[in-house]
């Protein structure tokens, strides 16, 4: 498997991260969490640490999952920081996978995505609504939407040094695939789920078949569901229709 190779500082966002999670789950006194709640993990409490290792290699069901992430969210806004830094640092290798995959290409940006990454994690951490479904898979699009903006507002703010002073039509396809999901959504082409469907299971690490079965509905129709949106993204991609100025369902202006 090939592996992203990223240039960045020694000490990031998520490494400052990891190693105060480090410090919070070692020995003697390690923060442990009561899994006996949570259906489908061992009837037992355990380190955080194991508690990552074990949704890392394990496949849970969307109930698990959503149980789970609902306790460790509710103790990181009631028991204090060293629940914050414990529900991130179970994160953390979602976390920096998304990160990697933002940033690749761009390895000067590692950091900062990096830390809006985390940031936009924290946020959700804190604020996103816990009785709502997929929970996990909610706040995992808010980290990479907020990580994406990095790229997005750098766009534009560097050239090459031997670019011609010349008008000339981009080269498409343009922007990030994230932002060209957010620019059809905000155009009306496409519905805000369609858009985080196609995000979450084309560039995130969301299983079609999973979604489908939270959802109630069979993945085949998911699919089409996603292959519908795609060809009207494609289509306006061609066409020109994402580049330039647009204006929202709200009419407000967004440039493209």
């Amino acid at each position: 498997m090939a592996t992203t190779t990223r240039t960045r500082s020694a000490e990031t966002a998520l490494t400052s991260a990891e190693k105060a999670f480090e410090m919070l789950t070692c020995e003697p006194a390690p923060l442990v969490f009561d899994a006996r709640p949570v259906p489908g993990l061992p009837n037992m409490t355990m380190p955080l640490d194991r508690l990552r290792t074990l949704v890392m290699c394990e496949e849970y069901d969307s109930d698990t999952t959503d149980v789970l992430w609902r306790q460790l969210a509710r103790h990181a806004r009631e028991w204090g920081p060293a629940w914050v830094v414990g529900a991130i640092g179970v994160a953390l290798p979602a976390l920096t996978h998304f990160a990697a995959r933002i940033s690749y290409g761009r390895p000067r940006l590692a950091d900062d995505v990096d830390s809006e990454v985390l940031a936009g994690f924290l946020a959700a951490l804190r604020t996103t609504d816990l009785d709502r479904p997929r929970l996990w898979l909610r706040m995992c699009w808010a980290a990479w939407r907020a990580g994406a903006t990095v790229i997005k507002g750098d766009e534009g703010e560097e050239l090459p040094p031997d670019l011609s002073s010349g008008s000339r039509t981009p080269r498409m396809p343009y922007g990030h695939p994230d932002l060209l999901l957010g620019r059809a959504a905000a155009a009306g082409l496409i519905t805000d789920e369609a858009a985080e469907l196609i995000s979450a299971t084309r560039f995130g690490d969301a299983l079609i078949e999973q979604l489908a079965a939270e959802q109630g509905i069979p993945a085949t129709a998911l699919r089409m569901r996603r292959r519908r949106a795609e060809r009207v993204v494609a289509a306006a991609v061609i066409r020109g229709d994402l580049s330039g100025s647009f204006r929202s369902p709200t009419g407000v202006a967004e440039a493209a």
